[in-house]
Formats: structure tokens, sequence, C-alpha cells
């Protein structure tokens, strides 16, 4: 497993530099590492990548915290569905929220920073295909609510975060989004998985959150 995951992380570091050096990006791979203990996910700290990610707040406080004081030096990023009953643990553990999809959990996350007295770095999640199951601001929406988070709150929003829906037009949904990035300003761009990174790269993604390529099949 050790080696496997760190060979396979390789082969994608070199796949990403190549289509990156033609489109002109320098991407950042979270290597996602929900649902898997820290014995599998330690050959990566031990090799010295630095940024993980995962899902749920208390799986990553039970994961990370001494991981974290130890290495102070590893960014996480929390990847999934953030509630706003969690944010106060979640300031406390995470570097980056990819997830920021709402006024109420923009305003709890405000709260915890000051009491906390730390600064995160937030992707704002964007329903992309106006999906009525799936999370995230509507494309309209998403001029206000960057206005929102950065003018009245403060939060160091630094890119749109996004997960297509599943119906054969990634592509699509990576442009329009990509395009939005720009148009808002943005530097950076949470988009792109195990299944279509690739696709991600064409369109300026700088943050690919990766799981399943490096540490297999969850279970």
């Amino acid at each position: 497993m050790s080696e496997e995951s760190i060979n396979k992380l390789i082969s994608i570091q070199g796949n990403i530099k190549k289509i990156s050096n033609i489109h002109n990006n320098k991407p950042q791979v979270i290597c996602v590492s929900k649902t898997f203990s820290i014995n599998k996910i330690r050959p990566l700290l031990d090799y010295g990548h630095l940024h993980f990610g995962e899902n749920k707040v208390q799986e990553a406080e039970n994961k990370w915290t001494e991981i974290k004081k130890e290495n102070k030096e590893i960014k996480l990023h929390m990847v999934g569905k953030l509630q706003s009953n969690k944010t106060k643990k979640a300031v406390e553990i995470f570097d980056y929220i990819h997830s920021l999809d709402s006024i109420k959990l923009a305003n709890s996350l405000k709260k915890r920073e000051l009491e906390l007295k730390k600064k995160l770095f937030y992707f704002i999640q964007v329903n992309i295909g106006d999906e009525a199951q799936k999370a995230g601001i509507l494309v309209k929406n998403t001029n206000n609510f960057l206005n929102y988070c950065k003018t009245e709150l403060d939060l160091n929003v630094i890119g749109l975060m996004v997960l297509p829906p599943n119906d054969g037009n990634v592509e699509k949904y990576f442009k329009n989004i990509s395009e939005l990035n720009f148009k808002l300003g943005l530097k950076h761009l949470s988009m792109g998985m195990s299944s279509d990174y690739e696709i991600a790269l064409k369109y300026k993604s700088t943050f690919l959150r990766i799981g399943s390529e490096i540490f297999g099949p969850r279970v």
C-alpha cells in the first residue's frame, strides 16, 4: 500500500505537469483521505505531501489533530458538506473550506474565526447544474454571495468549487464555472476529481480533489 499510493501520486503529478504546461497553470493535488486510516495516509506524509482532504469534521479531528501538531506545514481541506453547528471544530482543524454554500454557514464561520483568531481560505460551492438535491449557490446568485462574504464578513474567498452533474457534460460545466471564476476575479478554482481531473486542468483548475486514484477504492 505504501509504495503503491506514492507511485500513484507521482504518476498523477507527472500527468498533471504535462497537461498543465500546455494550459499554463500549476495545480495543487489534494489527496482526499476520507474513510482511510492514518496508517494508510502516513506514507504520503513521509513522502512529503502536505495537502489532504476530508469530508467529515469528527473524522478529521480524530485523524489529524495530533499529526498537525507534529507537522504545522500540513494543509487540511474540508471537501464535504459542512453543517453550521460544526463550524467551531472545522475552523480549529481545517485550513481550507471548499463547501461554503449559504449565508448562515458564512456567518457562523466568521463568528468562529473571530473567536479562534484564525483565518481560513474558502471556496464557494456553486450548484452549476441547478440540481435540487445538491448543495451550492446558484450561478445567478454567486456574485451577490461572493460580495457578501468578502465585503460584509471579510472572509478570504479565493475561488469557486464545483461538483458537476453526472450527465455526461462535465466539460461544459467545467468551462462554464471556469469562465465565471475568471469573471468574478478569483484566482483559484477547486474542480476535478479522480475521474475528470484531466478535463479540469484544461479549464484552469488550481486545486484537484483526488482520492480513489491514489488510495484505491473505498470500502
